[in-house]
């Protein structure tokens, strides 16, 4: 990639579809994006948050409400009643899975991710060997659940490579998870063919100005491509996708909102479709002092997850390695419904030696006997597969 496409007035158009893009009809991105301009969290009073702890479902205004400076100080109340809706539509179960990075070769250039283009780092792929010793490993855990990952780069991670690591890994798992670049609905089709089952998005952030910013580079600058990629795999034949902002990199509460409506949205217009939330916060990582990111302490987290958990009780939520394991041990006894073990987040190094750099920092690096353990002595279950095909 040269180095002029940093220069702002080489930049491509971040509202552009490139060729290749599939576009869908969908005004999705236009209803999400008002409703997000619209947001006013500081009108929001303790009335307002009160009135939405009464009611026995939560509107998008109550959301809203869930969400404001204003609900803080009743976060022991809404917990509880987070807790309430949990236990009602999952019991005690928590599921289990595992991330395996494949490839950390990426395209693209944003200026916070450790896999960035213009980032010197050990850079691998593993090959097809690699990958199933790596998945053997996982295997012989207990794990049942295994999410796929690579770095954004069609040219060295190519749609046939995932496919092969997903028909690889529908032999030793039962649930097959990919968190990849943004592909077609006829590619996610294709990965749905080889044995996966649903695909979990970063927006990163829905704020598109704030966007452009940060993506400088590579086609994840395309903010609405990105943005439809949930509803092309749904189109695909996916059974579930999920959903995340990178809370951090712009106005946290507006993009905990956006977050809340795409997902919102997309299942009233897919209502077959299974939902899920991951919550993950900006870590330390590479030009992290170049992005100035608004805070977001333990405290707002635990609010957007129980805001999550309240606006969609049915909704799978996954709490990330990049909170610390006395935060993860106590929101599974809340809202969070998944949690990851024996985590790595470099390529390869459960079976051999590790072949290329981390993502990013983690701050739970429990085996996942210890978590599993964890789960237990918090009166839960852990639960390896949470589906059954017949």
């Amino acid at each position: 990639m040269e180095i002029k496409e940093l220069d702002p007035k080489n930049r491509v158009n971040h509202m552009e579809y490139m060729p290749g893009m599939e576009v869908i009809d969908s005004d999705m991105l236009l209803q999400v994006t008002e409703l997000m301009e619209e947001y006013d969290y500081d009108k929001y009073t303790d009335a307002d948050v009160k009135a939405a702890l009464n009611h026995d479902t939560v509107t998008p205004e109550d959301f809203k409400a869930l969400l404001s400076p204003a609900a803080l100080p009743f976060l022991e109340e809404i917990a509880q009643r987070a807790q309430e809706e949990t236990r009602k539509h999952f019991g005690n179960s928590i599921m289990m899975f595992t991330p395996l990075y494949i490839a950390n070769y990426c395209e693209n250039y944003c200026i916070y991710c450790g896999f960035n283009c213009h980032n010197s780092i050990h850079r691998a792929r593993l090959t097809r060997d690699e990958i199933e010793h790596e998945m053997q490993a996982i295997a012989k855990t207990g794990l049942q659940e295994v999410l796929i990952l690579t770095g954004e780069s069609r040219k060295m991670s190519d749609v046939k490579y995932i496919g092969e690591a997903c028909a690889l890994a529908k032999k030793y798992f039962k649930v097959i998870g990919v968190e990849v670049y943004p592909m077609n609905s006829d590619e996610y089709a294709y990965l749905h063919k080889c044995g996966a089952d649903y695909v979990t998005v970063f927006q990163e952030t829905y704020n598109s100005d704030k966007y452009e910013t940060l993506h400088l580079a590579g086609h994840k600058r395309i903010f609405p491509y990105r943005f439809y990629a949930q509803e092309r795999a749904i189109l695909g034949g996916m059974r579930g996708v999920g959903f995340a902002a990178l809370l951090g990199l712009s106005d946290f509460r507006k993009d905990a909102f956006a977050t809340g409506m795409h997902a919102y949205l997309l299942q009233r217009k897919y209502p077959h479709a299974e939902i899920a939330f991951s919550c993950p916060r900006l870590r330390p990582i590479i030009n992290n002092d170049k992005i100035n990111p608004k805070d977001v302490h333990e405290a707002q987290l635990l609010q957007v997850i129980c805001a999550y958990r309240l606006f969609m009780p049915f909704a799978s939520i996954t709490i990330s390695t990049r909170e610390c394991e006395r935060f993860r041990n106590n929101v599974i006894k809340i809202a969070a419904t998944k949690i990851s073990g024996g985590v790595d987040v470099g390529i390869g190094g459960r079976d051999g030696e590790k072949k290329g750099d981390e993502q990013f920092e983690i701050s739970d690096g429990r085996s996942v006997e210890e978590v599993y353990k964890a789960i237990e002595d918090a009166g839960l279950q852990p639960v390896m597969s949470d589906y059954i095909y017949v």
